[in-house]
């Protein structure tokens, strides 16, 4: 269907509201029914390069299985001990240093260790195998969760909306704060990865230029808009016509990526009052090539996204492998600190401490976007009840990827369909009552109301003989 801007703004002015504003007429609808099971859900993917150390996500007083006993030496790769499954309330046990800064939030914290990803590719990354959990670190041959839950969450502009601090090219020429790039992370399905946006500052023209225009200016570029997709609509049926079976199917791909563009920016101007209202402010910062200076951008950004109702998935890659945090006083790269154990790195920190700080600097910025839902009112509670924020890695808990343990971090609630406030360890690699990511994967799509298949992603043939179908119990509230 052909744009058509007049209609458009005819429809806005009778109360139609587009589809754009389902997100938030929804919300207002249910908080008024007191049906709180139909508020939105939304999830945020922080997913950081080169693992997540283990031995420090253990909270004092409970056994860590993730040091040697005896010296007290970390453990590498496969390194949980000989144990039972673990699952005790975090209330009753002091955080470890590294989580501090989500004390605040230790009802809504969830820390699961020794879930495994194994039997797909992957040195340094898993690339699209991390959410898809297929053989697929340089090609998406699968649709990946993030996107699967947009795909069945959002209403607005956006079905998922990624940041990135690194990632292959466009073309060259270009640095990745500066332009969209491909982390190799989210696809919509094979062969259709998700470009992620580099550049805060342009992140935020993309989802809040509204904010900073003058209604002049919103009404000549919607205008401006409208009248390039009607030329390009009509230029390219003519086209169309004089196409005939493969080439006609691959035009109409080419046709379908006008269309989007088209549904973007009328869902993104039927926003223009809630964009305006929640756009964070535009600061210098949003200039700044400093790691930690982009990846607080990165966060602001997709905080203010969730809010005006402009995607209900965002997925964030704070760091690839050659970020170095200069910041922090390391001159060494992320890959050379996986490297570094209990050598030192530039600032006189063992690898294992700088990995730590870098860890901590993510986290600071998750309880930072914690606390901003948390103080916005939906239904009886807050978007925070109604959001989960997943902190995980694209490569386990260690910087060479096996995937025989892999934890994650789970901050915020999904309506109290899963249970927080747990410290939950697995059983190790390939002993009985051990789980993988699929596992967990089906957990936080089945709470966000989407029906699922018994498993997802590749099977690991390793594990032929455990029963790995469905959920994981023990973060299912019910």
């Amino acid at each position: 269907m052909i744009y058509r801007r007049r209609q458009f703004f005819k429809n806005l002015s009778f109360g139609g509201s587009s589809l754009a504003m389902a997100p938030f007429l929804h919300s207002l609808r249910v908080h008024g029914a007191g049906d709180e099971v139909a508020l939105p859900k939304r999830f945020v993917f922080v997913v950081k390069s080169s693992g997540i150390d283990k031995f420090n996500l253990v909270p004092e007083g409970l056994e860590n299985h993730f040091v040697n006993p005896d010296d007290g030496k970390k453990l590498g790769n496969r390194g949980r001990r000989e144990g039972p499954l673990v699952d005790v309330a975090l209330a009753d046990y002091k955080l470890p240093e590294k989580l501090a800064d989500l004390e605040t939030f230790k009802d809504r914290l969830t820390v699961i260790q020794s879930l495994s990803g194994v039997g797909f590719r992957g040195n340094h990354t898993k690339g699209f195998g991390t959410l898809s959990l297929h053989d697929s670190e340089k090609v998406a041959v699968a649709p990946t969760l993030d996107c699967l839950l947009g795909q069945h969450l959002s209403t607005g502009p956006y079905p998922m909306y990624g940041m990135a601090m690194n990632g292959q090219l466009l073309e060259g020429g270009w640095k990745p704060e500066d332009s969209y790039c491909y982390p190799n992370l989210s696809a919509y399905a094979a062969a259709k990865p998700v470009a992620y946006q580099g550049s805060p500052k342009k992140a935020f023209l993309e989802l809040f230029g509204a904010a900073v225009a003058s209604p002049q200016e919103l009404e000549k570029k919607i205008a401006l808009n409208g009248s390039l997709m009607d030329f390009l609509t009509e230029d390219a049926r003519r086209v169309e016509k004089q196409l005939s079976g493969d080439d006609k199917e691959r035009f109409a791909l080419y046709m379908d990526s006008f269309d989007s563009l088209r549904k973007i920016e009328e869902k993104k101007a039927a926003l223009t009052d809630r964009i305006q209202k929640h756009a964070p402010e535009h600061t210098n910062r949003y200039d700044s090539s400093s790691p930690s200076a982009r990846i607080e951008s990165h966060f602001e950004i997709a905080s203010a996204a969730l809010i005006a109702g402009l995607t209900n998935v965002i997925t964030l890659r704070p760091d690839t492998l050659g970020v170095k945090y200069t910041e922090l006083g390391l001159l060494n790269s992320v890959h050379a600190l996986g490297h570094l154990q209990d050598n030192k790195a530039s600032n006189g920190w063992s690898g294992h401490q700088a990995r730590m700080e870098v860890e901590k600097l993510h986290l600071k910025q998750i309880a930072k976007m914690a606390k901003q839902l948390a103080g916005i009112p939906e239904g009886n509670g807050s978007m925070l009840d109604n959001t989960m924020i997943v902190y995980m890695s694209c490569s386990s808990g260690d910087h060479h990827c096996a995937g025989h343990d892999w934890p994650v971090i789970l901050l915020g609630g999904m309506n109290k369909k899963l249970k927080m406030g747990r410290y939950i360890e697995f059983p190790k690699y390939g002993t009985k009552g051990h789980r993988t990511v699929g596992n967990l994967y089906l957990s936080l799509m089945q709470a966000a109301g989407m029906k699922t298949s018994e498993t997802f992603g590749q099977m690991d043939a390793n594990l032929k003989d455990f029963d790995l179908k469905g959920p994981l119990q023990e973060l299912m509230a019910g």
